[in-house]
């Protein structure tokens, strides 16, 4: 099992800050362009769930998994997005996503005054300390590849 990206969203759209791991492929265009391309799908995919669940659904989208990888979402009151695709023997990580936004994001950026909000993530704590916590990770495999 292994992690191939994160991207880390705010309620506008903006990449705030994007890491991958083990991704095999590239998309093949601009990373500006490949985050509008997530950002607008993950738009869509909530307003498509939300419109067609046959229930009221607490928590919305959570993640959807192609033949390939598995996509997983959260998303905070505040609407920062944190999304990271994995191959598809990782379960539910709702718990390391909420992880990610609180213990990592909340207290290494959004509580320092150093890193202005609403701009790409230039503090390099958060990224050794998020690369850290990634390899950590039971399914975080160093043979991927």
């Amino acid at each position: 099992m292994t992690v191939h990206n994160l991207y880390l969203f705010d309620r506008n759209g903006v990449c705030l800050h994007y890491s991958e791991w083990h991704r095999k492929k590239q998309a093949g265009i601009p990373k500006e362009e490949e985050y509008k391309l997530m950002y607008g799908m993950l738009f869509s995919i909530r307003s498509f769930v939300s419109k067609m669940s046959p229930l009221d659904m607490k928590d919305g989208f959570l993640a959807f998994q192609t033949s390939r990888y598995k996509l997983h979402y959260y998303e905070t009151p505040t609407g920062i997005k944190v999304v990271m695709n994995t191959d598809l023997g990782v379960g539910s990580i709702r718990d390391v996503l909420h992880h990610i936004y609180s213990a990592l994001y909340v207290e290494l950026v959004v509580k320092n005054p150093l890193c202005p909000l609403g701009q790409t993530v230039q503090s390099e704590l958060f990224r050794s300390r998020l690369d850290s916590y990634i390899r950590s990770l039971p399914f975080f495999s160093t043979r991927a590849g």
